[in-house]
């Protein structure tokens, strides 16, 4: 059987593109030092772009992970926004939020799978002959499990009954098990909160950090009655407001504003003197902060990566110069430019590929040693590949006008010469 027309192209183009890998291998290893010190802008700027991502992916990661602890179908209603733009004196000047308002927006919500109170105290804690200081001490009800999904890795969250009779017990944060009872069981066991004891019935599961900045281990949660009887009832609360359906989150918003306006007798037509937080003030803030970082990197690391690129095309200019004969041969045996081309291509595109894969292995180990020391880093596969279809792009761009050049010399110009 004979092969068609269109398998003998496929089978040419084949040849062509194998002949011109092993040419371009051969004059690649015939000025090794030059082909290296040209690939040495691709390096830096490979490292660059896949250090910048891994570190972006990282980030990014723990940014995901941390503001999933806030949870992203609750409201907290507070006495500020989280990122207000108003002056201090207007936010000082704004009633505390009460249990009053607390209880009100609890009877009347329609829209609230849970309500509960917080309040929070900077407190030292207590056992034996171990203290733990500046742990965050919160105050709620029994609902604050719901609210906020808390999950226990050891014992239970206190009840109803305890919550509203202030009883003296305690669940704590995976910090405060390793800092007191890193060999043993704590359930059952009393430590001191301040000067006031408290029996430990249960153990929050590890929830990691905010942002990297503030541990969601180091605490304590007791009944909100007992917070107030010990600590005070002078403070403004948060009261945490989880919506049935995230998908009417705006609608459990408008809700719960409505009924904050009438507990705090807000007039008609008034600013509202609450603010009402949830996850997308963090997120939004964050994107804010982030792209101008983003474009700064893309801009650095693309500079670095023209100017090794810029590196490479000289190199190919000069590799076509010297050989100019060496192409008027092959075109004079038969060669046609679509192959001269392709051979320069290939050429260009080897080496700026073989720079990415030194940019990548040392952006690896230089990455984990950040992940480690610095700030959270992470590299997925797909950075690997980015990396090397940047380090690809690039020789092709490289090589473009060198090959270029090289494709349309005229065979009996370049026999001549010397």
């Amino acid at each position: 059987m004979n092969p068609t027309k269109c398998q003998i192209r496929q089978m040419n183009l084949f040849i062509e593109i194998k002949e011109s890998i092993i040419i371009a291998y051969q004059a690649i290893t015939a000025h090794k030092m030059r082909s290296m010190l040209a690939t040495l802008g691709i390096v830096i700027g490979i490292t660059a772009v896949t250090l910048m991502q891994t570190a972006i992916e990282g980030i990014n990661n723990a940014f995901e992970k941390s503001i999933a602890s806030v949870g992203a179908d609750v409201l907290y209603v507070q006495k500020f926004e989280w990122f207000g733009r108003e002056d201090f004196e207007y936010y000082r000047n704004r009633k505390d939020i009460t249990m009053q308002n607390y209880e009100f927006l609890k009877k009347y919500s329609q829209t609230a799978d849970a309500v509960s109170p917080s309040a929070g105290s900077m407190q030292t804690l207590q056992y034996g002959n171990l203290n733990l200081e500046n742990v965050f001490v919160i105050g709620t009800t029994d609902d604050y499990q719901r609210t906020l999904g808390v999950n226990m890795d050891d014992g239970r969250f206190f009840s109803s009954k305890e919550s509203e009779g202030g009883y003296p017990v305690a669940a704590i944060g995976m910090d405060v098990r390793n800092a007191f009872f890193p060999n043993s069981n704590p359930i059952g066991q009393d430590i001191k909160v301040g000067s006031y004891t408290f029996r430990v019935i249960g153990v929050i599961e590890k929830q990691g950090s905010l942002l990297g900045l503030v541990s969601l281990d180091n605490r304590v949660i007791i009944p909100i009655e007992k917070f107030f009887k010990l600590f005070g009832t002078k403070r403004s609360l948060s009261i945490n407001v989880k919506a049935k359906d995230i998908k009417a989150l705006d609608e459990t918003r408008e809700e719960v504003a409505s009924i904050m306006r009438k507990t705090r007798k807000v007039p008609l037509g008034g600013k509202d003197d609450f603010g009402i937080n949830n996850q997308s003030a963090f997120r939004e803030t964050y994107e804010s902060l982030t792209s101008l970082i983003k474009v700064i990197g893309l801009l650095i690391t693309s500079l670095s990566l023209i100017v090794g690129s810029v590196g490479i095309a000289n190199i190919m200019f000069v590799s076509v110069k010297e050989r100019t004969k060496e192409i008027g041969i092959r075109k004079a045996i038969g060669a046609r430019k679509r192959t001269i081309l392709m051979q320069f291509l290939i050429e260009s595109s080897i080496i700026c590929l073989f720079g990415g894969v030194i940019g990548l292995s040392i952006a690896f180990p230089i990455s984990l040693i950040i992940d480690a020391t610095v700030l959270p880093t992470s590299m997925p596969l797909w950075v690997v590949f980015l990396g090397l279809f940047i380090s690809l792009l690039f020789g092709v761009l490289a090589g473009f006008f060198p090959a270029y050049n090289a494709a349309k010399m005229d065979p009996v110009d370049s026999l001549r010469y010397e």
